[in-house]
């Protein structure tokens, strides 16, 4: 990752009071709470849009910088998907940006462009189709942004409106601090970028907690695993098995059983089924009939809390 602050673009021959003038207008504070959240959130990024895309996907942030938010604008693709995003809870708007690199991408993937040349893309309007891809990968990425941003505050993102062009918009005054976050991420042999450009502004609310130093710990996480073994659970196939009755029979009863013999078990129409799943009683349930004819068990109790039944450990 480059260094936070960006190189200052001073003439050559400009007099060292210029030069301490251009340090002192670029001299912003540092987020390092919010710089650890932006590496957790580049984590979750790869593995979301590879269940989206269908490929494997990596994303990594190629740096951060610290600088005017018209100085972040002018350095924004143009044109791009420009995704202007509010919270309740902050006291203005930051920008996510899908570069058309990205979003080519994306399309040609998931639409079956793979053995082909990496299209060339030439400045234009986007169609309906690239509008509605980058739409489903803003949201896609705002929702990973969320997740990361729930370990330090609540936050709910939403996209109040969508532009193309970054040097004609207006997120807030041109000489407000910003930070800029330009991540790369790639899929199979195609790649691209996003961008993030939050204004100091919107994050002055939560400035408190951003500006504390890191000592590391979990903050954000790498949530990936977990959401594997989740997936990987909730398709796993379980083995539940439906004790219609139990009837207690003397020794001298079953000895006397001959083939043929018809056993009375006791069974009424109403009688309570109980369901287990590796030895552990479950529900009660109801039995009937289907239209089909065949058996069917309605749910009437649980025998177990939640907690209890996240408890149990596998035999």
């Amino acid at each position: 990752m480059s260094p936070a602050n960006a190189q200052l673009k001073i003439p050559d021959g400009a007099p060292v009071e210029e030069e301490i003038i251009q340090r002192a207008k670029r001299s912003y504070e540092r987020l390092p709470i919010l710089e650890v959240i932006l590496e957790r959130f580049a984590l979750a990024v790869g593995p979301a849009l590879k269940h989206y895309i269908g490929a494997i996907c990596e994303a990594r942030i190629d740096n951060i910088e610290y600088m005017p938010v018209g100085e972040a604008l002018e350095g924004t693709p143009s044109p791009a998907l420009i995704s202007v995003v509010d919270t309740l809870d902050w006291d203005g708007a930051f920008a996510l940006v899908v570069d058309p690199s990205l979003l080519i991408s994306t399309l040609e993937i998931t639409f079956g462009g793979r053995t082909s040349g990496r299209s060339k893309w030439t400045p234009r309007s986007f169609t309906a189709i690239e509008k509605k891809i980058g739409s489903d990968i803003t949201r896609l990425m705002l929702d990973e942004l969320t997740e990361t941003f729930e370990k330090l505050t609540v936050v709910d993102f939403t996209v109040s409106h969508v532009e193309t062009n970054a040097q004609a918009m207006v997120l807030a005054p041109p000489n407000t601090g910003c930070v800029k976050v330009r991540l790369h991420v790639t899929m199979d042999d195609r790649d691209g970028y996003f961008y993030l450009v939050m204004p100091f502004n919107a994050l002055s609310t939560i400035r408190s907690l951003l500006v504390q130093p890191f000592h590391g710990g979990s903050l954000g996480g790498d949530k990936s695993w977990r959401k594997n073994m989740t997936d990987a659970i909730v398709e796993t196939d379980v083995l539940v098995s439906a004790n219609l009755h139990e009837a207690r029979v003397s020794l001298q009863d079953v000895l006397n059983w001959t083939p043929g013999k018809v056993l009375d078990l006791g069974i009424s129409t109403d009688q309570e089924v109980t369901l287990t799943c590796s030895g552990h009683e479950m529900y009660r349930a109801q039995s009937g009939k289907k239209r089909n004819g065949r058996l069917a068990l309605k749910i009437t109790d649980q025998l177990k809390d939640e907690e209890e039944m996240t408890n149990v450990l596998p035999d």
